[in-house]
């Protein structure tokens, strides 16, 4: 007679809770309800977004890309569907660009017109994510100036560099605002370039003030990128990688960015196409800091 007595207060009980519940709009899931909706991604930009240094160099014209980069990581979530990346290594925003490049490699402002004209990306993206700039402003010629010439002239290709901060800060916003115009409901992920080098550590016989200028060239085109996100009027967030990259720089004991010694060709340096890109550990990195910025998950549209 006790146990009966219980079981009636227990149904009682469940049944008062299952009253509130409804009151306060609550309603059971069910066990085989549908899942959840995920994030349609989408991606755009240079080597650092198509790849590079993931694995080994892929050739394939005019767009070279390389699986297992952090656009393939950040799809690979649970919530997420890639749904294309278009970027290209050597990309430039725009073809208009003095720096010397390919004419036949898309620029940025290509891919997006692409993906807009095939509807990869329209207004159901939710997010889209880009890794460019650096080639726009000549960071390889930069580098290889740096690294193999006199100080004075590393120093001058520098100074060359930073002549072009202006225009990459006017492409950069115009690409955010048709990324914007593509995707309305779209965040923009812009993630910015780790710095190379640690100058107390040796690389190369290189100057260490060398190695500093490099780092403060990078930190100077990181700047231009963000003032460009802060100025675009759209949804995009600019994500600094540089705290991450910390202690795994080039030089570094556990490095996170790629680098092999160039090696000699027919009297010329050459120079492997993965270097200064993140390893696989770096993509790594860039996908983690993509996904606790942006939180893909809370970008789901009911």
């Amino acid at each position: 007679m006790g146990n009966t007595a219980v079981r009636r207060r227990h149904a009682g009980f469940a049944a008062g809770l299952a009253s509130l519940a409804m009151a306060l709009g609550f309603t059971a899931v069910p066990a085989d309800a549908a899942p959840r909706p995920k994030v349609d991604y989408v991606a755009v930009g240079d080597s650092y977004t198509a790849g590079t240094g993931a694995g080994p160099f892929q050739f394939s014209f005019p767009c070279d890309q390389t699986p297992g980069g952090y656009v393939d990581l950040v799809g690979a979530m649970g919530r997420v569907t890639l749904i294309a990346n278009a970027a290209c290594h050597g990309a430039l925003l725009s073809h208009e660009s003095t720096v010397p490049h390919s004419l036949d490699i898309p620029s940025v402002q290509e891919q997006i017109q692409r993906l807009t004209d095939s509807l990869a990306l329209s207004e159901g993206t939710e997010l889209v994510s880009i890794t460019a700039g650096a080639n726009d402003v000549g960071v390889t010629g930069v580098l290889i100036a740096c690294l193999t010439q006199l100080p004075e002239v590393c120093l001058l290709q520098v100074k060359e560099a930073e002549t072009r901060f202006l225009e990459l800060y006017l492409n950069l916003k115009e690409a955010y605002v048709d990324i914007q115009g593509s995707a309305p409901e779209a965040t923009i992920a812009v993630l910015g370039y780790p710095r190379l080098f640690d100058p107390s550590r040796p690389f190369a016989g290189v100057d260490p003030a060398i190695l500093r200028t490099i780092n403060a060239a990078i930190d100077g085109l990181n700047t231009t990128i963000a003032r460009a996100v802060e100025d675009s009027e759209t949804n995009a967030v600019f994500i600094d990688v540089n705290r991450r990259f910390a202690g795994h720089e080039v030089n570094s004991e556990e490095p996170w960015i790629f680098f092999s010694p160039p090696t000699i060709s027919d009297g010329n340096l050459v120079f492997d196409d993965r270097n200064f890109h993140p390893t696989p550990a770096g993509h790594q990195a860039y996908a983690s800091a993509l996904i606790s910025t942006i939180k893909p998950a809370q970008l789901v549209r009911p």
